[in-house]
């Protein structure tokens, strides 16, 4: 199930991660310290079709289906916690 996390609006920012992984709830907590609006969704947390479904859109970005995975405007991505990358990308 896909949650919003209200901010400012920076382009459509969606995060995949997992709920029990230590470096997707720090790009979380980072995403939340930029004030940035984004879309997450907690992949290990859905069954069946559903997880399919997604685990197939991660493919396109990250063939390796690693977590995080940030898919910035639906034209880049950036795999796991690179503080610096995504100040860059998202924190401007």
């Amino acid at each position: 199930m896909k949650i919003h996390v209200d901010g400012k609006n920076k382009g459509y920012i969606m995060l995949y991660t997992l709920s029990t992984c230590g470096w997707c709830n720090k790009t979380k907590q980072l995403l939340k310290d930029l004030g940035t609006a984004y879309d997450f969704i907690d992949v290990d947390l859905l069954e069946g079709k559903e997880r399919e479904k997604i685990e197939a859109e991660i493919k396109k970005w990250n063939s390796h289906i690693s977590f995080p995975t940030i898919v910035i405007n639906n034209d880049r991505c950036i795999i796991g916690f690179d503080e610096e990358r995504i100040k860059w990308e998202i924190g401007k």
